[in-house]
């Protein structure tokens, strides 16, 4: 069956939990990192979800796979923001460890979409 909206598709559920934890764990950075590596760890987890909506409703299946290259990128952004934050001592081990899964689960499943899309000969909504 498929998706009503774009909160129906299980990479965009998983991407948006991860934003929310990105939010919480960065409250947690030095105060002086608020316009340093919070705001670029926090825009590139958001570019994720929000990439995935943007491209919900795109007609073509190149225009939906543009949009799903987009959001991959911003999380291998953000897959290297975390290994800093762990270098840099900003974050638990016990975070980095829920992190490093959550951007795994997310990786996973928006790959798995984009093949669905990719492979899907008619774009249904």
């Amino acid at each position: 069956m498929a998706s009503k909206s774009f909160t129906d598709i299980v990479a965009w559920q998983k991407s948006h939990e991860f934003v929310v934890k990105i939010y919480s764990v960065c409250k947690k950075f030095p105060e002086w990192e608020r316009f340093g590596i919070v705001s670029q760890f926090a825009r590139a987890a958001v570019s994720i979800p929000a990439n995935i909506a943007e491209g919900y409703r795109r007609l073509s299946k190149q225009e939906k796979l543009r949009f799903l290259n987009i959001a991959q990128g911003s999380l291998e952004e953000c897959r290297y923001y975390i290994i800093l934050a762990k270098d840099l001592n900003y974050v638990s081990d016990s975070d980095y460890t829920e992190l490093e899964i959550m951007i795994e689960d997310s990786s996973r499943l928006l790959n798995a979409y984009s093949r669905g899309i990719e492979n899907f000969s008619a774009v249904h909504q």
